[in-house]
């Protein structure tokens, strides 16, 4: 009883914690995910160590599972904000950052895996798959603002919506390194069902299952007669049914869930753009996605002060990791935003910030459960290095970043309109 007790009265202290701490970090070089390792750290050094029992990552199937809802939670929310309509112009820089970024991103971060860490190809690439999205989780700092807040930059978008798209986009890539790592231990061709059924069926799938479901939830939500429509209830957690519908629907029909729900989340959007409870319900989403954020974090603070996800830690990993985020990254995006029209200083920025959080945690246990990779720790240890340079490195950057950039853009627009005073 004494521990359950405690265990409870550390629970809550966190929780206020993540409620309080976003107001207070606000205008400090500092991030929510990076306070919430640094408890993890030390409660696994106070006398609460043993308050820890459960460590996600050295259990592959909760890791898988955890991540997995905490990132389709923070798909519908990050669909949820996004204000713009859907349009090839209007998200030029989407389809750039997925069409072009990525897949060069995971063949320069499969290369890398292939030549320095000595991965074999079908490891190497499950390597590029896993680090090339860009989180919804952990990237909210540099996200468009909520429903009709009207924080909505070119550089905020671009990242919500390459974060919302790519970790639906990445899938092909990850179920084509099962498949040579399969083919390798049985000899079975695998080319065509992958083609068909991975790459065309489940995107397919994903984005017809997401766009109707969305229509659908958008009328039962606000067109319905007679005060009759789901946004009367005022019910935030309407938000989680919707989310965990579109990705129950789309898995069982064999198609990328990830996908679904941010598509179901824009749909929504577009049946009534301006009304209130869209607030309700991305508040809610946002709420829920910060709590289990929170947990994981945690967890793998205090998986990282135990030791046990560094032990095999090399030069070789950390030299994967810069290049990652320093080279590969950014050298991606920008190629994938030439010709984009925006100011070369908008597109670094866009370049810089892709973080990498626990969407990479996803996919390498999911992949893992599917078939047998040579390298395994290897992948674990770069990983998890990945994700915590990539939290501490954008989360002390990103604030004083985005404020100068903001200042920027603002003495733009005075410089704009005081020229068309002049004229």
């Amino acid at each position: 009883m004494q521990s359950y007790a405690l265990v409870l009265a550390v629970f809550g202290a966190i929780v206020l914690l993540t409620a309080w701490l976003p107001m207070l970090l606000r205008k400090l070089p500092l991030s929510l995910p990076m306070v919430c390792i640094a408890v993890g750290v030390l409660l696994v050094w106070s006398p609460f160590s043993p308050l820890i029992g459960v460590n996600p990552l050295e259990n592959r199937v909760l890791t898988e599972r955890l991540t997995e809802l905490v990132v389709i939670i923070a798909l519908m929310g990050a669909g949820l904000k996004l204000d713009r309509p859907v349009s090839w112009r209007g998200w030029e820089s989407s389809w750039r950052l997925i069409g072009v970024a990525m897949p060069l991103t995971i063949a320069g971060i499969a290369f890398i895996g292939w030549s320095i860490l000595g991965l074999g190809l079908a490891a190497a690439l499950l390597l590029g798959a896993a680090l090339a999205p860009t989180d919804p989780v952990l990237a909210s700092d540099i996200q468009v603002g909520p429903p009709q807040s009207g924080k909505e930059d070119e550089v905020r978008f671009a990242l919500t919506s390459e974060a919302g798209l790519n970790d639906g986009a990445a899938f092909p890539f990850v179920y084509l390194a099962i498949a040579i790592a399969l083919f390798r231990a049985s000899g079975e061709p695998f080319f065509t069902h992958w083609v068909l059924v991975d790459v065309l069926w489940k995107i397919a799938a994903g984005l017809v299952i997401g766009w109707l479901g969305g229509k659908v939830m958008g009328y039962l939500t606000f067109r319905l007669p007679k005060r009759s429509g789901l946004s009367e209830t005022k019910d935030g957690f309407v938000a989680l049914g919707i989310t965990c519908l579109a990705y129950g629907s789309t898995e069982v029909l064999h198609g990328y869930g990830f996908l679904a729900v941010f598509v179901a989340a824009v749909a929504l959007r577009s049946i009534e753009r301006q009304h209130e409870y869209h607030e309700s319900l991305h508040d809610f989403a946002e709420q829920i996605e910060r709590l289990l954020m929170m947990v994981l974090l945690v967890c793998f603070g205090a998986a990282i002060a135990e030791g046990s996800i560094f032990n095999a830690l090399s030069w070789q990993v950390i030299a994967t990791t810069a290049l990652v985020l320093f080279i590969v990254r950014p050298i991606a995006a920008w190629f994938g935003l030439i010709g984009f029209p925006a100011p070369s200083r908008e597109k670094a920025f866009i370049a810089f910030f892709g973080i990498r959080g626990l969407g990479s945690f996803y996919y390498l246990a999911f992949a893992l459960g599917q078939a047998e990779f040579e390298g395994a720790t290897t992948l674990w240890v770069t990983v998890c290095f990945a994700v915590l340079s990539s939290i501490v490195m954008h989360g002390v950057m990103v604030t004083p970043v985005m404020r100068q950039l903001d200042r920027g853009r603002r003495s733009l627009l005075r410089l704009s309109r005081a020229r068309d005073r002049q004229d």
